[in-house]
């Protein structure tokens, strides 16, 4: 439908941030690409769901965490109407945080941070707010389906019109 607004939002983080976590919480029948390695698994293409949710179509694509995978997170964020930042609050925000920050402000594409795992032992979302006090951010668990959508959706309506054509 020609009135129906979609979006491409790509979500970028480091390692076990819970990038795959999240987007499976959003859509449980989303697709990812992954390999084992010496945690379990991790995504080494991309993650991909899709949410209906207040009349705007949400296309979410998940990065691989590693900086190795640099060639992949461009290739993915082609295109892509906003992004999300996901940071996990226990563990310290290291270069390649920052490296993915200042990648998504130079290049002006809107983004929010989500906090994960604010609630567990050792989180300090204040440093990271602290750290980057001009980032829009929402504190979200990946794992709680309606803070996470509620925060997407948020988010999702603070952005233009998709105008990519088909």
């Amino acid at each position: 439908m020609p009135d129906e607004k979609k979006c491409k939002i790509v979500v970028f983080g480091a390692f076990g941030a819970g990038k795959t976590t999240l987007i499976k919480t959003l859509d449980p029948a989303s697709s990812h690409v992954e390999a084992n390695c010496s945690g379990g698994t991790t995504t080494v293409a991309l993650d991909y769901g899709r949410v209906l949710a207040n009349g705007i179509h949400i296309h979410i694509f998940g990065t691989p965490g590693q900086e190795r995978f640099e060639f992949a997170r461009e290739i993915i964020g082609r295109g892509m109407d906003g992004a999300i930042l996901l940071v996990d609050t226990t563990s310290p925000v290291d270069d390649f945080i920052r490296h993915l920050y200042d990648s998504l402000a130079v290049a002006g594409i809107p983004f929010v941070m989500f906090l994960n795992r604010c609630e567990s032992v050792g989180a300090q979302p204040e440093l990271i707010q602290k750290e980057f006090s001009t980032a829009v951010t929402a504190r979200v668990s990946a794992l709680d389906r309606k803070q996470s959508l509620d925060a997407l959706c948020a988010f999702a309506q603070t952005l233009p019109p998709h105008s990519n054509k088909h």
